[in-house]
């Protein structure tokens, strides 16, 4: 066993939550050091390099809020893609020094609480051991990647790659390449890759329901006029809306529009692209059947006029005229071409609902028709674990001995989305019961950070060792999201990460705090300005 190293507060993940940690820890005067996996910091950002990657937030709301950070950056696009964020990272460690503080190459296997001294203990995945009064999880909503069994996958005598661990400088020109899966992974993929391949072949089980991105390049002189006046402006409206966005949802009913107004509203939202038409559009959808079924009526024709209309059995494998889900209670993806892809020669969509994958052949992989679909290489673009996967799939045990993941087995169960009862000191960052799947990813991120860094810095200066939530306050919380999820349509959603059920066995429940940032927001401060209300407080004696 190597030697203890003593730390103040140690953050495991060095993404845009780690770092925003580290930043504004040490302007406290704290020692703190980030545990990373990775060879690099950039979390998700690190890992995520497959061909197309790039982020669903616009410019400039997806960076750091910090004027010292972005008055002196550029992008390039309105939705940058994974070299450009990647970066993005580099210029912010030039700027504040952030990797002298990083220790990469380093998985966290094991975190155990001390009650009789007040501290984690953390051991890693090379032996090193590490003590801590606070310990932060930033580990992100998708770090733990989901493969599932495929029989005689062992047997193929191609290339195997998941998305999540793509390989540097990989070229697909002139192969022949399945994909299975077509959630937002794949769908970026599969826009990039068709130009380039021999054939692609492409798997689904459930179509994607699409949004368009409307990409477009953005000069400096652009942005340095943002900069000069709305900078501040938009960063702080991050967190006035729903999802930390800049615009908000129309509290207005769906059926109270007008058809005529409906369908403009819908128009003009569809025209701006992202996801105005998702999160920017009437409220209601989420909650009502009726006003979601008016939203995918209007989706499913603007999909459809995309697609060749000589070839309706494609138009309804993409855009079913019944939805089999409602309408953006899973996630939406982003895309630029997406639904053009399917009219090339060399692309082929499978349904594996009607002709189910059975196994995994030394050359592709054959279907329940008898039919055996050769090629080169094999991507798995099967998704991840979400929400909980990166903090369950550390040994973390808090006070009576029992990890995390046994504890969470029957039901996540958190106060806040930041803290979890009989794990003192312990703090999440970006996950459960937060509403980090519904947001802006920074928007959450620096409101949810801002708040462990205050809480910290009053433990500190109120002389407490320890503050870990009372079961009262936790069950009440998330009895709370619960209830929020069960107001809306969210369990309707088959095979959805939002719930959990896209892992087998996983148990099926709300997984995010679905009531809007404000409203989170709002929770989150009272519980500080109370004292801290619904945590029980352990004082220095």
């Amino acid at each position: 066993m190597s030697e203890t190293q003593e730390y103040d507060v140690l953050v495991v993940g060095a993404g845009f939550s780690g770092l925003h940690q580290l930043i504004n820890l040490r302007k406290l005067g704290l020692n703190v050091k980030v545990l990373e996996a990775g060879g690099d910091i950039g979390g998700t950002w690190y890992w995520n390099r497959y061909p197309g990657a790039r982020v669903d937030s616009e410019v400039p709301i997806y960076q750091f809020s910090d004027p010292e950070l972005w008055r002196d950056w550029t992008w390039s696009e309105k939705y940058p893609g994974w070299k450009e964020i990647q970066a993005y990272f580099e210029y912010v460690d030039k700027k504040l020094d952030v990797k002298r503080d990083v220790l990469f190459n380093t998985h966290v296997d094991s975190a155990v609480w001390d009650d009789s001294v007040d501290r984690w203990t953390l051991t890693t995945e090379d032996g090193q051991v590490f003590r801590t009064q606070f310990l932060s999880l930033c580990t992100g909503i998708a770090s733990k990647s989901f493969t599932p069994e495929f029989k005689g996958i062992e047997t193929f005598k191609g290339e195997v790659h998941h998305t999540s661990r793509w390989p540097e400088e990989y070229d697909l020109t002139g192969k022949r390449v399945g994909i299975i899966g077509t959630g937002a992974t794949g769908v970026q993929l599969i826009q990039e890759i068709a130009p380039i391949v021999d054939h692609l072949t492409v798997f689904q089980r459930t179509p994607n329901f699409c949004l368009p991105m409307q990409q477009r390049q953005i000069s400096v002189e652009e942005q340095e006029k943002l900069k000069a006046r709305l900078y501040p402006i938009l960063f702080g409206r991050r967190h006035q809306t729903f999802s930390g966005f800049t615009y908000a949802l129309d509290p207005k009913p769906t059926l109270e529009a007008t058809t005529e107004e409906r369908i403009l509203c819908y128009e003009d939202k569809w025209e701006k692209g992202g996801f105005q038409f998702w999160i920017g559009s009437y409220a209601d959808h989420f909650s009502n059947q009726q006003a979601n079924d008016a939203a995918y009526s209007f989706w499913r024709e603007k999909v459809r006029e995309r697609i060749s209309s000589l070839d309706p059995e494609l138009q309804e494998k993409l855009a079913p005229m019944e939805a089999p889900h409602p309408f953006g209670l899973r996630r939406p993806s982003l895309e630029q071409s997406y639904y053009e892809t399917y009219a090339r020669s060399n692309v082929t969509l499978v349904d594996v609902n009607k002709v189910a994958i059975e196994e995994i052949t030394p050359n592709g992989l054959k279907t329940s028709d008898g039919t055996e679909h050769r090629f080169d290489i094999l991507v798995l673009a099967s998704g991840f674990d979400m929400i909980t996967g990166g903090i369950t799939s550390i040994d973390i045990r808090g006070q009576d001995g029992v990890s995390i993941k046994e504890k969470w087995a029957d039901g996540v169960r958190s106060y806040l989305g930041l803290a979890s009862a009989t794990y003192p000191n312990m703090f999440l960052m970006y996950g459960p019961h937060s509403p980090a799947a519904f947001s802006n990813g920074l928007s959450i991120i620096e409101l949810m950070s801002d708040w462990i860094i205050k809480c910290i810095q009053y433990m500190k200066e109120n002389q407490i060792s320890s503050m870990v939530p009372t079961k009262e306050a936790q069950d009440e919380y998330t009895g709370k999201v619960h209830e929020l999820g069960a107001a809306g349509l969210w369990l309707g959603a088959k095979r959805s990460w939002y719930v959990g059920n896209n892992i087998p066995g996983k148990k099926v429940e709300m997984l995010q705090f679905s009531g809007g940032i404000p409203a989170y927001a709002k929770l989150c401060d009272d519980a500080a300005a109370k004292g801290y209300e619904g945590f029980q407080i352990k004082r220095l004696t």
